[in-house]
């Protein structure tokens, strides 16, 4: 063996043999109180580190445990937590000099708890308060500043989060929601410069969240006011599943969503395009076919923890209506107040979201023509929302529902005609829509078959119908209505018709569900008629026996429409 290769052979020999023994010789634990002090003082909390080990093969320090303390007024429970906690060094000036430069950080697996207080603040506005209050006073006119008194800026060249756990929850409730496969990159890491930052997580139900953009300088008064400028995308949110809804409450959907975030001097500005599918907007209805999109721009104020909703644009399929409003996430839940404005929406294109709100089409129907128009308020929590206001169909046509089949006998007695579509002049109504049901009010429509219709009733969560109804019979109606001495003609003369000024008019109610309801006899209305009916043909009649004539075809009448014998 040469004697040059002998040297090269020794000297590897060497290094290896640093290599291995310099982790035990050098005293690495020393350094712990160290990064403590300095990490305690930059974050304001805190920090206490397990057992150091030094790896030169990797440039590293690690730490078997970290715990980051969290603020005192929100418990005594850390902050944050991780199993190992890896430093990167420059090992020359730590194995020569014992100086620790510290180039980046690495957190395994950390447990990360956020939580707001009933006064809007979060736990982690206060990170970093530490280094402001430890900034030196001005100096006095003509003196030097004490330099030495100013918190050391700590700049960090790369820090990552992986594989983490974050919960997010408030102090005064129960509610949390849990997010895995927590993964944060940030580079050149300053407390007084910007720098770049991404996120990405896992939501509930398989989603994503993923935010890029730059984050800095950190206002060290509240770190929740920290300037960002940057993307936000959520893919596939399971809102049912975020543990902030109520789950009686039947709220729920997909929400998929794409934003541009730029907040700044406690000002957020949002503005971007999120879709809704498979909606729930009421208890007991079932998730709408068409998703709901909707084009955003909204500024929030972090400071009152209020947002304005700008006009915006809302799409069910070609069907447009227009958004604006306030809301409020200093409760418990979001409060929202937001005005809903459509004018000529294709009515079609809402059919397969009906189901979202609880209303079911009769089985065999469909919306085939007409326009509708909304004036809507959307006002309370989230988990409450209570929607109120007026809509209108006008010109529509349901195609395949025959509503003089459905009438029975209503429909004989009144002279309603059968036919495989019922066609809709106009229906109006005011309505409220709360998680438990809808109600609807003053309801008004004008269907040639019959006439007018009006009446009030509701749709619980149930999809159960209630409704009681008046029809006046129009001219379509009564021109095919049978012979005078037949059913339709003396229902209408016992129910106001003929000579009487109200015109004739059928009480009656609809049960059932919306996808079959049902179409009852008014009883007690038909009887108040007759009586009516009986003491204005009286008035209007120089006969005697009339009177008892139209009670003898009265009863005949109604035991046909019973299907009993006349007593």
């Amino acid at each position: 063996m040469s004697s040059k290769l002998r040297i090269v052979l020794i000297i590897i020999g060497v290094l290896i043999v640093l290599l291995l023994a310099a982790p035990f010789l050098i005293p690495v634990n020393q350094f712990r109180p160290t990064i403590e002090e300095k990490a305690s003082s930059a974050l304001g909390r805190k920090v206490e580190l397990g057992n150091l080990s030094l790896s030169l093969l990797s440039g590293s320090l690690s730490a078997e445990n970290l715990s980051i303390g969290d603020d005192s007024r929100f418990g005594s429970t850390p902050f944050l937590t991780a199993k190992s906690l890896k430093v990167g060094v420059e090992i020359l000036p730590l194995i020569f000099s014992k100086k620790l430069n510290v180039t980046g950080i690495t957190i395994d697996g950390p447990q990360l708890t956020l939580l707001r207080n009933a006064a809007g603040q979060w736990n982690y506005s206060s990170l970093g308060s530490g280094a402001a209050k430890a900034q030196p006073k001005p100096a006095p006119s003509g003196s030097t500043p004490d330099s030495s008194a100013a918190p050391a800026d700590i700049t960090i060249q790369k820090l990552d989060l992986k594989d983490g756990r974050i919960t997010v929850g408030r102090t005064n409730s129960q509610k949390t929601s849990t997010y895995d496969h927590l993964n944060v990159t940030a580079s050149s890491v300053s407390m007084t410069s910007k720098f770049p930052i991404a996120v990405g997580l896992d939501l509930p139900s398989g989603g994503k969240l993923k935010l890029d953009g730059n984050l800095g300088p950190v206002d060290q008064a509240d770190a929740s006011l920290t300037p960002f400028d940057g993307k936000l995308n959520l893919e596939a949110l399971n809102l049912a599943s975020t543990g902030f809804l109520d789950p009686s409450a039947g709220l729920g959907g997909i929400l998929d969503l794409n934003a541009n975030l730029s907040s700044s001097g406690g000002e957020a500005a949002t503005t971007g395009s999120a879709k809704l599918s498979k909606a729930l907007l009421v208890a007991g209805g079932s998730p709408a076919g068409v998703p709901v999109t909707v084009e955003f721009n909204t500024k929030y104020n972090l400071h009152k923890s209020t947002g304005l909703l700008h006009p915006s644009i809302l799409r069910i399929g070609s069907a447009t209506a227009h958004l604006n409003g306030t809301y409020g996430t200093s409760g418990e839940e979001t409060a929202l107040n937001i005005k809903v404005d459509g004018n000529d929406m294709p009515a079609k294109d809402f059919e397969a979201f009906l189901p979202a709100l609880g209303i079911n089409l009769p089985k065999g129907a469909s919306l085939q023509a007409g326009t509708l128009n909304a004036d809507l308020t959307l006002a309370g929590p989230t988990s409450k929302l209570v929607t109120t206001g007026n809509v209108g169909l006008f010109n529509g046509k349901l195609a395949g529902f025959d509503l003089g089949s459905k009438f029975s006998a209503i429909g004989s007695l009144a002279g309603i005609k059968s036919g495989k579509d019922l066609d809709i002049e106009k229906l109006t109504t005011n309505l409220r829509m709360a998680p438990d049901g809808l109600k609807a009010d003053n309801f008004v429509a004008v269907v040639p078959a019959v006439g007018n219709m009006t009446g009030a009733g509701t749709i619980d969560s149930k999809n159960n119908l209630d409704f009681k109804m008046m029809a006046t019979l129009g001219s379509t109606a009564s021109s095919a209505a049978a012979p005078a001495n037949g059913a339709s003609g003396v229902l209408g003369k016992l129910t106001g018709g003929g000579n009487c000024k109200n015109g004739t008019s059928v009480p009656f109610q609809i049960q059932g569900t919306t996808a079959e309801p049902k179409f009852i006899p008014d009883v007690g209305g038909l009887a108040a008629g007759m009586f009516k009916s009986l003491a204005c043909s009286d008035a209007n009649t120089a006969s005697a026996a009339k009177p008892q004539q139209d009670l003898n075809s009265t009863v005949d009448a109604l035991s046909g429409l019973f299907k009993k014998k006349k007593p």
